[in-house]
């Protein structure tokens, strides 16, 4: 790890367990590539298409991976990620840490799935623009561990009005200016 970055992972978590994951991944330099929001509703542009393919791509890619809800936003991605065990999955995520990667060989952990993703989704981009080398997303991203039905509904509410909310939306420029004018 970088000095003087800070990991905002659990220390000693095996995040290659099966559990639920709320992940938002922004761009780099907050750009908004993806679309717009039109009377509370994300419109796709043909980059926003790619970013929602790849995303798609990891439950096809992975046996493992279930995609809950989940939303393109004009700069950033909101998803859940649930990682199952193979034998019928697992709703939420244990709170302790049980079993190692010697009990899932070929399981990759949360951040080498989006790691995957961002390869996947920033590749296609370049080709699209004839951009070799270009990069598409932050380095880090966030996650949470939803630990309970309750949070997991309450989030999956979030993600669904999130862009119903975009004019109050801290990542949406007009919002930031506005703050900056009154800040």
């Amino acid at each position: 790890m970088n000095k003087g970055r800070r990991s905002i992972r659990l220390r000693d978590y095996d995040y290659s367990q099966p559990g639920v994951y709320f992940i938002t991944i922004c761009t780099l330099h907050r750009g908004y590539p993806f679309g717009e929001i039109v009377d509370g509703k994300m419109v796709l542009n043909e980059m926003g298409d790619i970013a929602a393919e790849s995303w798609q791509w990891l439950e096809r890619q992975y046996e493992y991976v279930v995609l809950d809800e989940w939303v393109i936003m004009p700069n950033h991605l909101h998803g859940i990620i649930v990682i199952t065990d193979c034998r019928g999955g697992s709703r939420t995520a244990p709170t302790r840490n049980v079993r190692t990667r010697l009990d899932q060989p070929n399981r990759k952990p949360l951040g080498r799935l989006i790691g995957a993703f961002k390869t996947v989704s920033t590749k296609r981009i370049n080709e699209m623009h004839n951009t070799p080398g270009a990069k598409l997303w932050q380095r880090n991203y966030y996650e949470h561990i939803i630990r309970s039905d309750d949070e997991m509904n309450r989030i999956r509410r979030y993600i669904s009005h999130n862009p119903a909310k975009w004019e109050f939306d801290r990542e949406n420029p007009s919002v930031r200016s506005r703050n900056e004018k009154t800040g």
